[in-house]
C-alpha cells in the first residue's frame, strides 16, 4: 500500500527550517546507545560544553530540551513564573505575542508594549516601560522572522540587572547565525533552536540560564517536595512547577551528575545536535557571523538590481531573513508556488497583517551558500517576468555575480 519514503530534494530559503548540513545527517545514522550508557553521558557532557561557547557564557546549565523550539520558550517560562507575577513583553511582531500566550497560560499578569512590525524598540523605550510597570520578568525575542527585524538587548539586560528583574530571551532565529552573548548582554534565560541557524533538524531546543533563574526553580522545587516554610510560601508567592515535561529543575537533575531518569533521551537528535554545534565552532563564531552577512549583502544587491523594494527598516535588519514588498498586481503565493514547483526552491510568505504583502528569504546555516543565492535571484526574477511584472531583467544574476568576484568573506 505504501511505498518507500523518497522526499524531493529541495533548496530550503525560509527562515526554517532549513536545509540540514549532510554531515549532520550522517551522524544521525550512528547506532543508538542506552541514555545511561557512559558513551552517551559523555555526548551529553559535550553538548553542554559546546552550547556554553555557543551561548558565550559561564553558566552551569546549558542543555537542550527535547521537542521544538516552542518546547524549550514553555520549559523557561513555566518554570520561572510565579501565578500573578508581572512580565513586560515588547511585541514587534508574531513571536512576541507567541510570549503572551504562554506567560498568560502560566498565570503571569502580562503587560505588552508595541511597535509597529518591520520596526524594534529603542532600549529606552523598554527601559521606561519597566520603570512604570514594574515587572518581575522581561521576556523579549531577540530575531523577529516574521518581520526580519532584530531587537538590541544589552542595553534592556543591564537595566533587568539593575532593578532586579529576569531577562528572559527568545533568540530560535539569531543564534548561530549572529551574535549573541549571554553573560555581557545581562541575559538571565535564553532559548535557541536547532532547526535555523545550526542547520539540525527541529526537535530540541537549546537553552540555558543563570543562578538567578536556578535560585527561583530551587525554591519552586522546595514547594513541590512539601518543604517550604509558611514563611517562604508567603513571602514569594510560590507555586510548585505546573508542568513535569518542562520543569527545569527535574531537567537538571537528568542533565546533572545524579543523571536522575526523567524521560527518554532523543538520542539520534542528540547525536545531530553535537555534529551541528561542532561545525559551528570548528568554522569559527565569527567567521560564521560574517558568512552570513556576506551572503546576505549578495542578496539584498541582487533583489535591489531586480528592482524589488525590500520591507522594514534596515538599519536593525536580521542578517539571516530579508523581507519583500510583494508588487502591486501580485498574487504572493502563485510566486511561491511557481518557484516551488519548477525550480524547487522555497521561499516563505509572513504572518497576520504581512501574509501575502511580503515575501521572506531565509539565508540561515547550510541554506546560506553561494550557489542558494544565485539560484533563488535567478528563479525569481524568471518567475516575475512570467508573471507580468515590471523588473529590470538581467541585471540581479549579473550583480550578485561581481560582488562575489570581487568580494572576499
Amino acid at each position: 500500500m505504501y511505498q518507500d519514503l523518497s522526499t524531493p530534494l529541495r533548496t530550503i530559503l525560509t527562515p526554517g527550517p532549513v536545509e540540514v548540513d549532510p554531515r549532520v545527517l550522517r551522524v544521525m545514522s550512528t547506532p543508538i546507545v542506552g541514555q545511561f550508557d557512559p558513551a552517551f553521558t559523555k555526548v551529553m557532557n559535550e553538548v553542554m560544553e559546546m552550547l556554553r561557547q555557543l551561548f558565550q557564557t559561564k553558566n552551569q546549565w546549558a542543555f537542550p530540551v527535547d521537542g521544538t523550539s516552542r518546547s524549550g520558550i514553555e520549559a523557561m517560562l513555566c518554570s520561572v513564573i510565579h501565578p500573578g507575577d508581572v512580565v513586560l513583553v515588547p511585541v514587534y511582531g508574531r513571536f512576541g505575542n507567541l510570549l503572551i500566550e504562554i506567560c498568560e497560560r502560566y498565570g503571569a499578569t502580562v503587560k505588552v508594549i508595541e511597535k509597529e512590525w518591520g520596526r524594534v524598540f529603542e532600549p529606552a523605550e523598554i527601559i521606561e516601560a519597566m520603570n512604570e510597570v514594574n515587572p518581575d520578568i522581561v521576556a523579549l525575542v531577540h530575531a523577529e522572522t516574521s518581520t526580519g527585524r532584530m531587537q538590541s538587548l544589552k542595553e534592556v539586560g543591564e537595566a533587568c540587572r539593575k532593578q532586579e528583574i529576569l531577562f528572559i530571551v527568545d533568540a530560535v532565529a539569531s543564534i548561530g547565525g549572529a551574535d549573541v552573548k549571554v553573560d555581557e548582554w545581562c541575559i538571565d534565560g535564553l532559548i535557541a533552536g536547532t532547526q535555523k541557524c545550526l542547520s539540525v533538524p527541529s526537535g530540541l531546543a537549546p537553552l540555558t540560564y543563570n543562578k538567578r533563574v536556578e535560585e527561583r526553580i530551587a525554591k519552586r522545587k522546595k514547594v513541590e517536595r512539601g518543604i517550604a516554610t509558611e514563611e517562604e510560601l508567603k513571602a514569594t508567592n510560590q507555586q510548585f512547577i505546573r508542568s513535569n515535561y518542562f520543569d527545569l529543575s527535574m531537567l537538571q537533575d537528568y542533565w546533572g551528575p545524579r543523571r536522575l531518569n526523567h524521560h527518554t533521551e532523543a538520542t539520534s537528535m542528540l547525536y545531530a545536535l553535537r555534529e551541528g554545534l561542532r561545525l559551528v565552532l570548528e568554522e569559527g563564531l565569527e567567521e560564521r557571523f560574517k558568512r552570513h552577512a556576506y551572503h546576505e549583502k549578495a542578496l539584498m544587491i541582487g533583489l535591489d538590481e531586480m528592482g524589488l523594494e525590500r520591507f522594514g527598516d534596515d538599519t536593525v535588519k536580521l542578517p539571516t531573513v530579508t523581507c519583500i514588498k510583494v508588487p502591486e498586481g501580485v498574487e504572493a503565493d502563485e510566486v511561491r508556488h511557481t518557484l516551488l514547483e519548477m525550480f524547487g526552491i522555497e521561499i516563505a510568505s509572513s504572518f497576520g497583517p504581512l501574509h501575502g504583502k511580503i515575501w521572506r528569504i531565509g539565508t540561515m546555516g547550510y541554506s546560506c551558500r553561494r550557489e542558494n543565492i544565485l539560484a533563488v535571484l535567478g528563479a525569481l526574477e524568471g518567475v516575475l517576468v512570467y508573471y507580468g511584472v515590471s523588473i529590470n531583467k538581467g541585471r540581479a544574476l549579473e550583480a550578485a555575480i561581481r560582488y562575489y568576484a570581487e568580494e572576499q568573506t
